[in-house]
């Protein structure tokens, strides 16, 4: 058994630990937002019909989802939930990169993440080739920690600390 800092260099492993999220968080930060500003500025994905469009993307997929009642509540209004998909990105992106309501922002990641698994990519066989399920599950240890560290939410939280004390 290990002890706290009792092994040689302990402290230093320590202290960047404490950076250990920040990588991941980066990351799917930057894949969100990447993906709903390519989504937004798509001029084909946000149309109802047509190759590339949302409407087509879920007509395909319809059959072969999870969740064939998920894809036709899309289907009621393609271009709506299009929509609803790049804002909802940007935003999770954009929240998980400023480390503002980190756990909030993460949660609708692995929401998304979710029913974007459970549509467009369950089908993809081995079920590893899919890459919603990763995403999912990259998301849980930001639901669980938030950003600690260098986050506008570790700012809020130290200024409600000085405030209080």
């Amino acid at each position: 058994m290990v002890v706290h800092g009792s092994r040689p260099g302990g402290e230093r492993w320590d202290g960047v630990a404490r950076y250990a999220l920040l990588p991941l968080r980066v990351f799917l930060g930057v894949t969100f937002v990447y993906a709903g500003l390519d989504k937004l500025t798509d001029s084909s994905f946000l149309r109802d019909a047509g190759a590339g469009s949302v409407g087509e993307m879920m007509r395909a997929v319809r059959d072969s989802s999870a969740l064939p009642a998920l894809v036709d509540l899309a289907l009621e209004s393609p271009v709506g939930f299009g929509w609803a998909i790049a804002v909802g990105e940007l935003a999770v992106g954009i929240g998980t990169l400023l480390g503002l309501f980190t756990r909030l922002a993460a949660l609708g990641g692995a929401l998304l993440s979710l029913s974007l698994w459970l549509t467009v990519s369950w089908s993809s066989d081995p079920y590893y080739y899919g890459n919603d399920l990763p995403y999912l599950m990259a998301w849980i240890p930001l639901v669980l920690a938030g950003a600690p560290l260098l986050s506008l939410d570790a700012f809020r939280r130290a200024r409600r600390q000085g405030a209080g004390g």
